[in-house]
């Protein structure tokens, strides 16, 4: 089957049964062939050559009787189990039927059901962690065998791929089990065949039956000691982790021996010797700010990304002296010294010259017209009432101011 993927999933639920079988189950099967196995697939549909292989399957499956539906009849006439055989196809490399069939009837002897419990007309299901899960009576294990046919069946080919089957005349599927039962046999294509041909394929299926089919006992009883010991089964098991594309590795043995060793002196000697450590091996001197905490280096506020505004700041604030030097530097500096001019609606215009030697005083004058002294703080109250003045409509009066000679 080279590299056709294929995955079964088995579920089950409670349903009536149907009137010409009330005390038989129901098995259900679909095939799911999406795009993503072959670009030929068309999504949401099956082809003709999907309905074609959802046939085949169900005459080997369903009507071979490999299941005991009776066993799935919980009260006769009003409740069976319907038990559902979903097979989607991953990966398209040839023979779909051989391999869906081997996934069906693995899955369908690995499911297994919740118990029941009837009293009565109450019917009762058992969760799994309150009851062990009962499996599927399966009588037998049919699987497909497929046969490709050449030059008018001069040429015979078991399990044809992809490209095989593009360019073969016919084929022949046989539906068998191990005790050498047909359960079913179908042939498609142009040709003839004689006899002796169809003898000779199922004598070759025969082999090839018993080979599979031990091929999944065994498998099943592989998963059966996994799950009983606790080790990985099922999907988890078969995961390759020897690749460089897994999301996941094999468990390694890591010694914390001596990590563990560390960690227990560190507690025994206290916080502060195991400080003092520290710094012994980096060369730094440690300061305790308080209990649990400790601080290597000079620290500091961080200066990255900061604004020259906030830097001017944070200097001012260590240093106030050397704030006020650097700003009497830069006003001594080449760049004129622009005074600051508070404009408004009156007619005489107050104006405010800063001064080197305000800034070592503390005082500044403002000359209003002449040499009449104000307060800064009180100019810029005045132009905030003259604003608010205006906003609402009043105009403001203007005021008379006597000049001294």
């Amino acid at each position: 089957m080279g590299h056709t993927r294929v995955m079964a999933q088995i579920s089950c639920e409670v349903t009536p049964p149907k009137q010409a079988r009330p005390t038989d189950g129901v098995i259900f099967l679909n095939l799911e062939m999406s795009p993503m196995a072959s670009p030929s697939f068309e999504p949401g549909r099956l082809s003709e050559y999907g309905v074609e292989l959802n046939r085949i399957l169900e005459r080997c499956i369903k009507e071979s009787r490999c299941v005991d539906t009776e066993s799935l009849c919980i009260m006769a006439g009003e409740k069976v189990w319907t038990i559902r055989v979903d097979i989607h196809v991953l990966n398209h490399e040839g023979n779909i039927v051989d391999c869906a069939s081997i996934a069906a009837i693995a899955a369908l002897s690995h499911f297994r059901r919740p118990d029941v419990t009837v009293s009565g007309e109450d019917i009762t299901i058992h969760a799994p962690e309150d009851r062990e899960p009962v499996p599927l009576s399966v009588h037998h294990l049919p699987v497909c065998v497929t046969f490709a046919f050449f030059d008018q069946g001069k040429y015979l080919l078991v399990d044809p791929t992809e490209k095989e089957e593009k360019v073969m005349d016919g084929k022949m599927v046989i539906g068998m089990n191990k005790h050498r039962e047909i359960c079913t046999l179908q042939m498609t294509g142009n040709m003839l065949l004689l006899k002796d041909q169809v003898l000779r394929c199922s004598n070759i299926a025969v082999v090839k039956v018993a080979e599979i089919t031990e091929i999944i006992q065994r498998a099943l009883e592989q998963d059966s000691k996994a799950r009983s010991s606790g080790k990985k089964f099922g999907f988890a098991e078969s995961l390759q982790k020897d690749k460089v594309t897994i999301n996941e590795m094999d468990e390694m043995v890591v010694d914390v021996k001596d990590a563990v060793d560390q960690a227990r002196e560190i507690i025994q000697n206290g916080e502060k010797n195991a400080v003092s450590e520290v710094a012994d091996k980096v060369n730094m001197k440690v300061t305790l700010k308080g209990p649990g905490t400790g601080q290597i280096g000079e620290g500091g506020p961080s200066t990255w990304d900061v604004d020259e505004e906030d830097e001017e700041e944070m200097i001012t604030e260590q240093h106030p002296a050397a704030a006020v030097r650097l700003t009497g530097q830069q006003l001594r500096g080449t760049a004129p010294v622009e005074p600051v001019v508070l404009s408004g609606d009156s007619e005489e215009e107050d104006t405010v010259t800063l001064l080197s030697e305000h800034l070592h005083t503390g005082k500044l004058s403002v000359t209003k017209a002449a040499t009449e002294g104000i307060n800064l703080s009180s100019a810029i109250k005045l132009k905030s009432k003259k604003n608010k003045s205006l906003k609402s409509g009043h105009t403001p009066k203007k005021k008379r101011t006597e000049r001294t000679s």
